[in-house]
């Protein structure tokens, strides 16, 4: 039974059984066997800084208690701003229905 859960298996390669494990692997496409760039491997510096400014701002932000003020209060304007825009557009919805209404039917 054990050989024939081998054999059914899509993910054991029977045939290569005699190789040794570098071949196997360079068979294999799930195993990365490209050599690293440098000590580091592929790092990207871009990446990297570009994470730790965002890591840095919301440190800042979690911890700063005027920056979180400034914020909300930001946050704030924006709905009240918002809102005020959603109550001009229904006023001038009314406005238009009231004009239709108003107006005799031909």
């Amino acid at each position: 039974m054990h050989k024939n859960t081998i054999q059914n298996n899509p993910y054991i390669n029977t045939q290569n059984q005699g190789l040794n494990d570098l071949n196997l692997a360079n068979q294999n496409p799930y195993i990365n066997n490209a050599p690293a760039d440098g000590l580091l491997g592929n790092f990207d510096t871009g990446k990297f800084l570009l994470g730790a400014a965002i890591g840095a701002l919301g440190a800042y932000v979690l911890t700063n208690e005027n920056a979180q003020k400034a914020i909300f209060k930001t946050v704030a304007k924006g709905s009240a701003l918002f809102t005020a825009g959603i109550e001009e557009m229904k006023e001038r919805f009314e406005d238009a229905k009231a004009e239709m209404e108003a107006e005799p039917v031909e």
